[in-house]
């Protein structure tokens, strides 16, 4: 199994601005980058970070860089296309999935299927592993619905795993509680966020206050 995780490395998590500042959002995407890393890691599998620019990979551990400018969609397929294979699987897996652990990890990388998906929240597919050099990605819009659309043209029935860390990623201000209740505590992720924000619980869901 190789895993590829790609990464944004100009402003990423705009959708965080709400909350963090530019430079808060940078530092928190790359504590992300590396908490996958790690779990990658130590499912005992070779990872490349699958960049849109040069990039200093942060964590302990060693990992490939690739540079690729181009959309996600057409950067993961060139990946797929030149290694997935029946003897060669090929790991997507997204960088911001800060509650992802090794054991979430393992089950997805050991699940039977020559198209494998972890679906995420609203529709989009956080973490998929591919069998086939012909399958290709669709990451606009609803993507676990176009992916499982392109299985079907393959003649491929895909696995899907179900599982809350891999179908959990941080996009907008409300996952910031989930990362705060949810990552594993030596994490990156949970550090930065626990230095600024604290849990707000009152009538109604739980949200995030900014620390004084």
């Amino acid at each position: 199994m190789h895993a590829v995780v790609p990464y944004r490395v100009a402003d990423p998590k705009t959708r965080l601005a709400p909350v963090l500042s530019p430079a808060e959002r940078g530092t928190l995407s790359r504590a992300m980058l590396a908490d996958v890393l790690d779990a990658v890691a130590a499912t005992g599998h070779e990872t490349t970070v699958l960049a849109t620019e040069p990039l200093a990979v942060p964590g302990d551990t060693t990992h490939t860089v690739r540079v690729d400018d181009r959309p996600l969609t057409p950067a993961v397929d060139a990946v797929l296309a030149e290694h997935a294979g029946p003897d060669s699987p090929v790991a997507v897996v997204m960088a911001d999935l800060a509650l992802a652990t090794p054991d979430a990890l393992s089950g997805l990388f050991a699940a039977d299927g020559e198209v494998v998906f972890a679906p995420g929240r609203g529709g989009g597919t956080n973490a998929l592993v591919s069998r086939r050099p012909d399958f290709r990605t669709d990451y606009h819009g609803a993507s676990y619905r176009d992916h499982r659309r392109g299985c079907e043209r393959l003649g491929v029935s895909p696995t899907t795993v179900d599982s809350y860390r891999l179908g959990t990623d941080v996009d907008d201000p409300a996952d910031l509680v989930e990362v705060l209740l949810h990552a594993p505590t030596d994490g990156r992720t949970r550090q930065f966020l626990a230095e600024r924000f604290t849990l707000a619980t009152g009538e109604g869901r739980v949200s995030v206050d900014r620390r004084e």
